[in-house]
């Protein structure tokens, strides 16, 4: 329940702020509540990758697509993850949360996610995801275009597109066996 309250402040606080390209960073702040934290007294693992899923509909709503998104019917979906936790961050500590669309290819959208307080990186991710409708693949120049980017995909940076294609050969490898 305490993330859809989350969500709740979220939504009603990014209607007030300027609308960004898609490709800006989006900034969202939070508080790590005692709820948030582990048997360590720090920011569990796990609620990471649910504060995530609030800077990613952060993006989305700044860039212009959530409403898109809402009136199409589609579906935002992550297929893989990797974060690395560099500091622990602890109860009642505030921390920024930032979101970027980094790039994107034929199937998936590649976004970077970082975690910063007062100043200092706390955890980066890397996720990949993608939109469905009614089980079926948006495409992703479809999803752009939405957004009013009428661009090619930026260039993905090297660790990024070797993270990408250490993915697909594994789902690869899985499909043959």
């Amino acid at each position: 329940m305490n993330l859809y309250l989350r969500l709740l402040f979220l939504l009603l606080r990014i209607w007030r702020l300027p609308r960004h390209s898609m490709l800006d960073e989006s900034r969202a702040a939070f508080r790590v509540l005692p709820n948030d934290c582990d048997i360590n007294f720090h920011l569990n693992n796990g609620r990471y990758l649910s504060f995530m899923d609030l800077g990613r509909v952060h993006l989305m709503a700044q860039s212009g697509l959530l409403p898109v998104i809402l009136k199409q019917g589609w579906m935002p979906v992550l297929t893989a993850a990797e974060i690395n936790f560099i500091r622990s961050i602890a109860p009642l500590q505030k921390f920024d949360l930032v979101t970027r669309l980094v790039s994107w290819d034929d199937k998936y959208f590649y976004l970077e996610q970082k975690f910063e307080s007062r100043g200092v990186l706390c955890a980066h991710a890397y996720v990949k995801g993608l939109f469905l409708k009614k089980g079926t693949k948006v495409s992703n120049t479809e999803a752009v275009a939405a957004a009013g980017y009428t661009e090619a995909a930026p260039p993905m940076p090297e660790e990024l597109r070797l993270w990408a294609e250490l993915g697909n050969a594994k789902k690869q490898r899985s499909i043959e066996n």
